[in-house]
């Protein structure tokens, strides 16, 4: 049986539900099981490719060779590496490639454990500078960095860059660049066909989809930047147990008709929500007056599962979400059961008080859209 992908297929469905699978072998599993394993037979000198569990693993490598094949189709001068979380994944690639004395460029408004992140780096004598992903801000920081970080779609705020201007300014000055590909998924955008370095990602959220796997991941193209990655896996130890990786190879099957569905419902509810008076601040990239839609349309072909806005008060958002019923009050996102949660609750955001960061899931469009207005309604009693 031929390989659609190898037979020159190019449908993002029959690519993610093709990728990483091993050659067909009589009477074999079309996807093998995970392999428990912290050691392999190893006779003479060690030349193969599995030697101990915390280097490689069977189950990492199909799962490898599939995220590699949505990030990057069709190039073989790319690889993956997976870890045990997004965090992992995003500290492989900051601490690999920084040094004492060098200048990092993050965002201002990313996701939340980001001030952790810059208080270690700066601890180990890395110079930190942060600006707004909105607007190309961080083109004014660039000069004399190392190291520029994006997060394009921004968590939770859902702002925009322009990845391709953002790194070729970077390149100009010597900086490598990394993108946090979380929100997009590798069918929203591919940031190593705009230009980038690494395409990093938290697996836990819409990769996978499903809330029951912690997983991370870094694509890059092959050399020392990745060598350097692999490295410090090694030495962390930051990796994935097979089980997680067998799962979240199976869930990429499901990817583009999970991303597809959810990104259509997520304009839905954007839609449905931008009339209401109560609501402020509401943002989507795939709303046509959205101030990131330009930006947005030129480099990502879906726009993300996410929606947020402002209600009010605190009070009127704690009573959104009690009175929701087909969204569960949970933090992370990209599932295929819809969450909300008020993101200010978790203190290391700076939003308002009643900013609501809605994950649509898979649920039928109307039934959600219905559920969502409804409980604005009652949470105004």
């Amino acid at each position: 049986m031929s390989d659609p992908i190898a037979a020159g297929a190019s449908g993002e469905g029959t690519r993610a539900v093709r990728a990483g699978l091993p050659e067909p072998v009589k009477y074999e599993p079309t996807l093998p099981g995970p392999v428990f394993a912290a050691h392999f037979h190893l006779p003479g000198e060690p030349t193969g490719p599995y030697t101990y569990g915390r280097d490689e693993n069977p189950t990492w490598t199909h799962l490898e060779r599939a995220v590699g094949e949505l990030e990057a189709p069709g190039r073989d001068d790319v690889e993956t590496l997976v870890f045990a979380s997004g965090m992992a994944a995003i500290s492989s690639v900051l601490f690999s490639q920084l040094r004492a004395g060098d200048t990092a460029v993050l965002p201002s408004d990313g996701y939340q454990a980001l001030p952790l992140v810059r208080a270690q780096l700066e601890a180990y004598g890395i110079e930190v500078r942060t600006a707004p992903t909105g607007g190309d801000a961080q083109l004014a920081v660039l000069d004399g960095a190392q190291l520029l970080w994006i997060e394009s779609p921004s968590n939770p705020g859902l702002d925009v860059c322009d990845i391709r201007r953002l790194v070729e300014a970077a390149h100009a000055r010597g900086a490598l660049v990394a993108v946090d590909n979380t929100l997009a998924t590798p069918l929203g955008q591919r940031p190593l066909d705009l230009g980038a370095d690494f395409s990093v990602a938290s697996g836990t959220k819409q990769l996978t989809g499903h809330g029951d796997v912690l997983l991370g991941y870094v694509t890059g193209r092959s050399g020392e930047p990745m060598a350097a990655v692999r490295r410090w896996r090694k030495i962390v130890g930051a990796i994935p147990g097979p089980m997680e990786a067998w799962l979240a190879h199976r869930s990429i099957a499901t990817l583009q008709m999970r991303v597809d569905r959810q990104s259509a419902t997520a304009l839905a509810v954007a839609q449905a929500l931008r009339g209401r008076p109560e609501v402020t601040g509401l943002r989507y990239p795939g709303l046509a007056d959205d101030p990131s839609h330009q930006v947005a349309s030129r480099q990502m072909r879906r726009f993300g599962c996410v929606v947020s806005f402002t209600l009010p008060t605190r009070a009127r958002a704690e009573r959104f979400l009690e009175e929701l019923r087909l969204v569960d009050d949970a933090t992370s996102f990209g599932g295929v059961r819809s969450t909300a949660e008020r993101r200010g609750r978790w203190g290391g955001d700076a939003v308002p008080e009643g900013f609501i960061r809605l994950s649509v899931g898979a649920e039928d469009p109307e039934d959600l859209v219905t559920d969502v207005l409804r409980a604005l309604e009652e949470s105004a009693r």
